[in-house]
Order: C-alpha cells, then sequence, then structure tokens
C-alpha cells in the first residue's frame, strides 16, 4: 500500500515539520490554500475519522489545538478552519486521517460553502434517519 503521508512518517519523504510526537505529526502543506496551512496527522495509519479510536483521535485534537494557538500567535492571524475531508465524496485525496489548519486573514479570498434551507418537516425527516440509522 502506497501512502504519502506513512512515508512522511517513516521519514522516506521530506516534510516541513512544525510538531512531532510519538503519535502525531504536524506538517506545512506543500500545497497550502494559505500560507501556514497545516497538516495534522496520526501517525498510525486510519483512513478516516470512523476508523481512528477516540482516545487517539483525542491526541489528535490536542494537538490541532496547541498548532492553531501557535499559527494565531506567530502569523499574527486572527482565526483559521479546521478541516477534515472524511472519505473522497467529501475531498479526502489521501486515505490517511489528518486534520487542515488553514489561517485565515480578512480579504483572503476564501468563502464559506453556500448554504441551503430546510423546507417544511424535512429538518424533522433528516432527524429521524439519523437516528434510527444510528442508535442515538
Amino acid at each position: 500500500m502506497f501512502c504519502i503521508f506513512c512515508k512522511i512518517i517513516k521519514k522516506e519523504i521530506p516534510c516541513y515539520k512544525i510538531y512531532e510526537d510519538s503519535e502525531v505529526l504536524a506538517i506545512l502543506d506543500i500545497a497550502p490554500v494559505n500560507y501556514g496551512h497545516t497538516l495534522v496527522i496520526f501517525k498510525k495509519h486510519f483512513m478516516n475519522l470512523e476508523d481512528i479510536p477516540e482516545e487517539e483521535l483525542c491526541k489528535m485534537i490536542k494537538v490541532v489545538k496547541k498548532i492553531g494557538k501557535a499559527i494565531i500567535k506567530g502569523l499574527k492571524v486572527k482565526g483559521y478552519n479546521v478541516i477534515i475531508n472524511n472519505n473522497p465524496v467529501a475531498g479526502q485525496v489521501i486515505s490517511h486521517i489528518h486534520f487542515h489548519i488553514i489561517p485565515r486573514m480578512e480579504e483572503d479570498g476564501l468563502s464559506l460553502w453556500p448554504q441551503g434551507k430546510y423546507e417544511k418537516g424535512e429538518a424533522e425527516e433528516i432527524i429521524k434517519r439519523i437516528k434510527k440509522m444510528s442508535g442515538l
């Protein structure tokens, strides 16, 4: 199996490392949306959010928070987006769980996705379907 993140973790491919501990690696994205765009990667290979055990996910999100604070201070930005593209249909290109931290500046040209609205009764139907299939 070829996984570019696994190769980076094994030091077979170079990266711009920001942070590393025994389980998590944070690197600059080589194709940044904005300068400072960082990827937080769990070192053990898990494909997506459903695959990673909660304990490991908590370790990742703690690093996301740490890097986010550092981006605000170090790059003097006012905010950032935290994004996970979960499965190919959602834009996941590399099948190894990772979070994107994208620094945001006023007038950076980025916008959020378009927003819709529910018609009468649709929201209740969606809630019912989600709860029925998930056991919530």
